[in-house]
């Protein structure tokens, strides 16, 4: 993959984060369009379910965040979940959204 500028940079780095501190299945981080960025994990109780970029959104969102600019997600899978882009695509229609493994390096950048 091509070298990430600084701030997509930033929301990789803070999705894994989120992830390795509980351990869960997936982290992720949005940057919203003033910048400031959310990050969570998955989130699997008996009640509910929610991925971690739906997580890291419903942040974002609850916060006042009108827009994104960009996603990261830190999965062990081979795709990005649907719920997620569409999460995603809710808030922006063209922002990235990077998919990167557990080490962080990014494998795929979803437009």
């Amino acid at each position: 993959m091509a070298e990430l500028e600084p701030e997509d940079e930033k929301i990789v780095v803070l999705a894994r984060s989120a992830r390795a501190r509980t351990q869960a299945a997936e982290g992720a981080a949005v940057r919203d369009t003033d910048g400031r960025t959310y990050a969570a994990t998955t989130v699997e109780l008996p009640s509910f379910q929610v991925t971690a970029l739906q997580a890291a959104i419903a942040a974002a969102v609850s916060s006042g965040a009108e827009g994104l600019e960009a996603a990261a997600v830190v999965t062990d899978r081979p795709l990005v979940d649907g719920a997620s882009v569409q999460a995603v695509r809710d808030l922006a229609v063209a922002a990235p959204i990077f998919r990167a493994d557990l080490s962080g390096d990014v494998q795929e950048v979803v437009q």
